[in-house]
């Protein structure tokens, strides 16, 4: 499948830097039929201490999102924190050749189904647990095995942030549809934060083996952590926490 040229720029796209170093790319995302419900998309771009810049990268890149990228330096990792978070990784490394992408397992058959000829350089799940990918000693890692979507926790050390794919969702992303007319409220389900008993019941639904969802939620609930970046809905600046005990309250009691 080709790539698509990337766009000059979106004008429903958010860029934002959360904290310093730390840097968002948000706009609109529809789920379901016809893409109907709006579930929103978000890219993270975070600066490493030595200049370089790593990427979870799940939204077109933009001329102003990598215009944003590059002032902060070269492109060292690309990221698809899950199997089903991966459109736009081609993208990315064509404008980015020398860059390191790092998915999960399971990525490079589906790409290569998609027909999509795209350098996989690491995959959770597949390369042995102790592997290093050249970022952990500012960002850790932890792969839920046991999630449906085989996806990966992120902490960058520094500005204690949790960055995550479909690990958690805080729905509605009223920051993710600010600059559209579109009403970010989801449609019966209206919230799905990590309060909402729904959001509680969907984990525990697409956590397949409950013993390493166990595991690895412990995990996070013991990282240090002040803020909660996820790909679908806005930002948690406060209190990230407690809504990690929160949503995984099922696997943590």
């Amino acid at each position: 499948m080709p790539q698509q040229a990337i766009p000059m720029m979106l004008p429903d796209l958010v860029i934002r830097e959360v904290t310093t170093g730390v840097w968002t790319f948000s706009r609109p995302f529809g789920r379901g039929p016809l893409g109907l419900l709006p579930w929103g998309g978000r890219s993270t771009a975070i600066k490493l201490l030595n200049g370089d810049v790593w990427v979870l990268a799940s939204t077109p890149l933009t001329e102003d999102t990598k215009a944003t990228i590059d002032t902060l330096g070269p492109v060292k990792w690309i990221i698809a924190a899950d199997i089903v978070h991966h459109m736009f990784l081609g993208q990315y490394k064509k404008e980015y050749p020398e860059a390191k992408v790092i998915g999960v397992e399971g990525l490079k058959e589906k790409k290569k189904k998609n027909k999509e000829t795209l350098m996989i350089d690491g995959e959770y799940g597949v390369d042995p647990p102790e592997t290093q990918y050249g970022f952990e000693n500012e960002i850790k890692a932890c792969y839920f095995s046991g999630f449906a979507n085989k996806d990966v926790a992120f902490l960058h050390v520094a500005s204690k942030t949790l960055i995550v794919a479909d690990l958690l969702f805080n729905l509605p992303g009223t920051e993710q549809y600010s600059k559209t007319k579109v009403s970010p409220k989801v449609p019966i389900i209206g919230k799905l934060n990590p309060e909402s008993g729904m959001h509680k019941r969907l984990l525990w639904t697409i956590g397949k083996d409950k013993d390493a969802m166990r595991r690895d939620a412990k995990t996070v609930s013991e990282w240090d952590f002040e803020r909660i970046i996820m790909c679908h809905g806005d930002v948690i600046e406060a209190g990230s926490k407690r809504a990690w005990e929160e949503a995984y309250s099922k696997f943590l009691s």
